[in-house]
This record gives C-alpha cells, sequence and structure tokens, in this order.
C-alpha cells in the first residue's frame, strides 16, 4: 500500500502539513488525501492504519475497509440502526461509516492506544451528535463488560503496529464475541496473511470451531497464497447473505472473491483452531508492502 503524501491537495485553499505524533504504538501520522478536501490518512510507524474523510464518513478508501462496509450494510435492512462493537479503533473510520449511514445506532470502540483516541479525537473529532463510546482498554477486557446479547455486529480490526495480538485470535476470545452477539448477530474480522497462509488458514478453523455459518472475502491473489495481503472473516449463527455479499465484492475497484461452505473448508485445509495455549500474533508483513 503506497504511503499517502503531504502535497498540496486539489481543492486546498493552502498546503496542508502533515500532523505526526508519539503515541504507545510507536510514530502516528495523520498525512492529508491529496484528493479529498478533508481526508486523511493515519499511519502508525509506517503501516496504514485508516483513511477518513471528514466531509464523507460514508467513503472508505481501503479495499479491507470497504469490504467491512459491505458487512455493515448487510447486517440489518437499510438505515435502520445498530448497537456495533469496534475492536480496535484507528481513526474510527469504521463507526464513523455505522453512523453515518445508519443513523441513531449507538456503538462501542475498543482502542487500546490511549494517546493515538486523544489525537484522533483532536485532529479528526467525531460528530458530537453520533452515539459513539471510546473506551481506551484492551479489546478483551471491554467485550468482558459488554452484556450478553447487546451486539448486533463486532468488527475486529485490531493492529499492534502491523501484528493482530496473540490473543485476539483464540477460540476463547471468539466465544466471549459470540457471547455479546445478539440472536443472528455478525462477528467480522480484518485478518492479514501472506504465504503459505497458515495464519489466515488457522483462523478459519478457529471461527468454524465457534460459529456454524463462515464466509471469506479476499482479492484472488492473496487467497492464492501470491502476495500478502487482508481478507475479511465473517462468522454468524445464522445463514449468511452470501450471494449478495459476492456481488458486492465484485463491483468494488479491486474485485474480491467469496469463499463459503465447502470451498471455504477444502481452503482451511485441516488447519487447527486456535487457543490461548497456542495463540500467536498474525505474521508482520514484508517491507515491500507498505512501500
Amino acid at each position: 500500500m503506497a504511503r499517502a503524501k503531504g502535497k498540496k491537495a486539489r481543492g486546498r485553499r493552502d498546503a496542508v502539513a502533515a500532523v505526526v505524533a508519539e503515541v504507545d504504538g510507536g510514530l502516528a501520522e495523520l498525512i492529508p488525501d491529496p484528493d479529498r478536501v478533508r481526508g486523511w490518512t493515519l499511519l502508525v510507524d509506517g503501516a496504514p492504519q485508516s483513511h477518513v474523510d471528514l466531509d464523507d464518513p460514508a467513503y472508505l478508501a481501503f479495499e479491507y475497509q470497504r469490504r467491512l462496509g459491505h458487512v455493515i450494510d448487510l447486517v440489518a435492512p437499510p438505515g435502520k440502526p445498530v448497537q456495533a462493537v469496534h475492536l480496535g479503533g484507528g481513526a474510527f473510520t469504521l463507526a464513523r461509516y455505522v453512523a453515518a449511514t445508519r443513523p441513531r445506532s449507538t456503538q462501542q470502540i475498543a482502542e487500546r492506544d490511549a494517546a493515538l483516541v486523544q489525537l484522533v479525537r483532536g485532529e479528526l473529532p467525531l460528530d458530537p451528535g453520533a452515539r459513539i463510546r471510546v473506551r481506551s482498554a484492551d479489546a478483551r477486557a471491554v467485550l468482558a463488560k459488554i452484556p450478553d446479547g447487546w451486539a448486533d455486529v463486532v468488527i475486529a480490526d485490531v493492529f499492534s503496529g502491523a501484528r493482530t495480538p496473540a490473543h485476539l485470535t483464540s477460540t476463547e476470545f471468539l466465544h466471549e464475541v459470540r457471547r455479546v452477539l445478539g440472536p443472528g448477530g455478525w462477528y467480522a474480522a480484518n485478518l492479514a496473511d501472506g504465504p503459505p497462509l497458515a495464519h489466515l488458514r488457522g483462523q478459519i478453523a478457529t471461527a468454524a470451531a465457534v460459529f456454524p455459518e463462515l464466509a471469506l472475502v479476499a482479492d484472488p491473489t492473496v487467497l492464492r497464497g501470491k502476495r500478502f495481503g487482508n481478507a475479511v472473516l465473517v462468522a454468524s449463527s445464522l445463514p449468511l447473505p452470501v450471494a449478495e455479499l459476492t456481488r458486492r465484492a465484485a463491483s468494488d475497484p479491486h474485485p474480491g472473491r467469496v469463499e463459503h461452505g465447502r470451498t471455504l473448508a477444502d481452503f482451511t485445509g485441516g488447519a487447527a483452531a486456535v487457543t490461548d495455549a497456542s495463540a500467536v500474533a498474525s505474521p508482520a508483513p514484508p517491507p515491500s508492502v507498505f512501500r
């Protein structure tokens, strides 16, 4: 993923400088989008984390965020408010998306990096009318405080640097996710992996041990193990709208493929479910990914 440059944007009256600050997770940079007057990309230690357009919070720039946006669009009838939990905050992109597309939704964000939360709140403020609560705490600690069946959707997009922490990859973690989901609620996770895709296969097996219904959305080259990239795993206790998810993913600027059922089980290749005792962090991306 190319790193954004802080040059003058079309439509800007003056050049806008990048905002740089030390946060708990490293060096955070807010880079102005050259094509959007109030668009910003958040990087932490050089790894792109989020993109936000304050004038158009329904705009999703990153490929994986668009796919998570499809999940948000399909989890309930259009415009209906939902109760959402976001594990990992970044620049609060997906919470802003929910607030814009599903007004009156109630949301909770778990973002462990308190300094990052302070930076984003100061530079990219949330709509004060949005029902969004931000907790500067670990994702599992936040989940533990959410009542049974509270959420319509739980979205996991947690990275320490460019790796998902080990304790957010296990069956124990997913049992806690399922506890807070209401009947028919959905879990969606942004997963990053590259060849030989051992982490991704293990995460599918882990989700299959907890949820009966799964789908995976990713670029075909990632699924073939040709490059490092993102995949979005969707899970529920009830059947998912696979046909519509497939149609939306195929219409993205970078078309995605949806795997489910027998083909997804075959892709998993007999991988074992991950437990707290065996969990490790997701693999670090190669340096070339962010050039």
